[in-house]
């Protein structure tokens, strides 16, 4: 393997903060690296170290000579007053020996990053389309050496798919930062963490990650155990050995300061602990949607919806950018009126809006004023109470960081503020529009758990797959030109129908291509020909489907949970029968309801 990078030694802080100390780690050609880190600990201030746009304290970085590195930064910056195209004809060198044009090859990556009209000048775009075209410039620059940084934020679900799979088949090297697990999971062939401000290596993907980590911090864990307790020994021999600090015992008093300086370690995981915070009581009546229609000109968002949201629902939100997932949930919540059509919420239904824009908190606030407006009395239960000082501790904010001015925190800061100021209302319906972006993976974990018991209801925008996968039970499916389709499960579920379906299509297209040929002269018959709508006994075959496939996962969850509780059960065998047999009938049941509901 040719060493492609070597870092050797290197230390970085500010003031007296510091993110790494001496840190060394080298990448090798094919490596595919993803870089893991608790937010403010020096992730992507390490990338623009590598990159060349900051400097160490100390320490060195040595790149192999005469090697392509392509760096993606996560705030990429253009020649303003300049078209897509120009700016990219002007960065991007054509290959030498390309089959087509140039111009064609850029269209076509942009293409692919959902980016139709590169006529448009840089000055107008979004910071998530400036972040496509960024990666495209990236990517076409042919790099030996791909540095990337949150290369999934911004991008919708398809995009993401798409830029997995390149850079899985892409004989490339790579170390990039991101928070997608299922990205990390499927591209990456070794893991490095900082933590501690050191540097952990581990070989292997994402999911080998968390296991082998798992392992560090139960040894860890161990360790500072017996620290602790030999401590606690050495304070009493100090104590009742005034006398004994001078000559030979000199060494054991030095020991008891290392000690009392290795104790002070913390290898506790919790972040954000919010399962104290429980929602307020909701009651059985939630949204009504009747009629709902939208137009912007003449792009329409909704048309004729009309959808009764159920008590405890959590609901996955996607579609491609700029079909109006984020007007979706302002309609519901009443900042943007519909043209035509009511919404009906009900009485006790008291929303959380975590938004891609923020609070919108005035910058020249400190972060615990900006809690303070909010509530001086935080009641956790109905019983404990916090001032939000020691609210915004539980949040990651130590007093020094709650003197903080919000214009100066960083991404994930922000985004952790925003988490603390809409728990802190003890909501009962939580609407997240893309609240991953700038979370670090430990702090996700512990977001997922908290929705997961949250009881109450849930809508969730997002591309991040894993998160999908970990909160909702079911999505709405946005395909533009107001039409929505809902779909029965989480992402993954929805991922593998468009599999089955793109294989049903292909089998029968062969097939009709195969009666043609046989049949000249006869009109072959459509493929893709619209289904016949439902007929009066079919829909009330689909709404008996809905309530037998409710009651039998139902059934099927109360079993899981039996079988996990660890109690004694005479009737094993009975009833691990029928949940085979559940598992049987809800897969027969489900395929007939995707039947069914692909008419409607």
């Amino acid at each position: 393997m040719k060493p492609y990078l070597q870092v050797e030694n290197l230390t970085k802080s500010y003031g007296d903060r510091l993110l790494f100390d001496s840190v060394t780690f080298g990448v090798n050609e094919g490596d595919k690296i993803g870089l893991i880190a608790k937010n403010g600990t020096g992730k992507s201030t390490l990338l623009r170290i590598l990159s060349g746009s900051e400097a160490p304290d100390s320490g060195s970085v040595t790149f192999r000579n005469d090697l392509r590195v392509g760096f993606l930064a996560q705030m990429p910056e253009f020649e303003k007053g300049k078209s897509i195209m120009d700016n990219l004809l002007a960065t991007v060198r054509p290959e030498q020996h390309e089959e087509w044009g140039h111009e064609d090859r850029i269209r076509q990556m942009l293409s692919q990053l959902g980016i139709d009209d590169p006529s448009r000048e840089v000055d107008h775009l979004s910071g998530g389309q400036l972040k496509r075209v960024a990666l495209a410039q990236v990517l076409l620059g042919n790099p030996d050496l791909l540095i990337l940084d949150e290369p999934t934020n911004h991008l919708d679900l398809a995009s993401v798919e798409w830029l997995e799979n390149y850079l899985t088949r892409m004989r490339v090297t790579l170390l990039m930062v991101t928070h997608d697990r299922y990205f990390l999971d499927r591209v990456c062939n070794k893991i490095i963490e900082i933590d501690m401000q050191q540097i952990f290596t581990y070989e292997g993907n994402f999911d080998l990650y968390l296991r082998r980590r798992a392992e560090r911090i139960e040894a860890l864990t161990g360790e500072l155990a017996k620290v602790k307790n030999l401590l606690r020994k050495e304070q009493e021999w100090m104590r009742r050995q005034p006398q004994a600090r001078a000559g030979k015992a000199r060494y054991r008093i030095n020991a008891f300061y290392d000690l009392k300086e290795r104790s002070r370690a913390n290898y506790d995981e919790k972040q954000i602990d919010p399962t104290e915070i429980k929602s307020s009581y909701i009651g059985s009546k939630i949204f009504e949607a009747e009629g709902i229609s939208k137009r912007f000109g003449d792009k329409v968002i909704l048309d004729d919806f009309t959808y009764n949201f159920a008590r405890y629902e959590k609901l996955g939100i996607i579609g491609g950018n700029g079909v109006g997932k984020s007007t979706f949930v302002k309609m519901l919540q009443g900042l943007i009126a519909p043209d035509s059509g009511a919404w009906n919420v009900g009485e006790t239904v008291r929303f959380g809006y975590y938004s891609q824009e923020g609070l919108q908190l005035p910058p020249g606030k400190k972060v615990i004023d900006a809690i303070t407006d909010i509530t001086e009395d935080v009641v956790i239960n109905g019983t404990t109470h916090y001032s939000p000082m020691q609210f915004l501790n539980r949040f990651l904010f130590s007093p020094a960081d709650q003197q903080k001015y919000i214009s100066t925190l960083s991404g994930g800061e922000m985004r952790r503020l925003n988490l603390a100021a809409v728990l802190i209302t003890q909501p009962n319906f939580l609407i997240l529009d893309e609240p991953t972006n700038d979370l670090d993976i430990m702090t996700l974990g512990i977001l997922e758990d908290y929705l997961r018991e949250f009881k109450g209801c849930v809508i969730v925008i997002s591309h991040d797959r894993f998160f999908l996968d970990s909160i909702v039970d079911h999505l709405f499916v946005m395909e533009g030109n107001g039409v929505i389709k809902d779909f029965p499960g989480n992402y993954t579920d929805y991922r593998n129908y468009l599999k089955e379906q793109a294989k049903a299509t292909q089998a029968a297209a062969k097939a009709v291509a195969t009666s043609s040929s046989q049949q000249d002269g006869q009109t072959s018959r459509r493929v893709n020909e619209r289904p016949q709508r439902l007929t009066f006994k079919e829909r009330k075959e689909l709404e008996a489907l809905t309530k037998e496939i409710d009651e039998l996962t139902e059934e099927k969850a109360s079993l899981e949970a039996l079988f996990n509780s660890g109690e004694e059960l005479t009737d094993i065998a009975e009833k691990a029968k029928r949940y085979s047999e559940l598992k049987d009938i809800l897969d027969e049941k489900e395929m007939r309801w995707l039947e069914l509901s692909d008419k409607e």
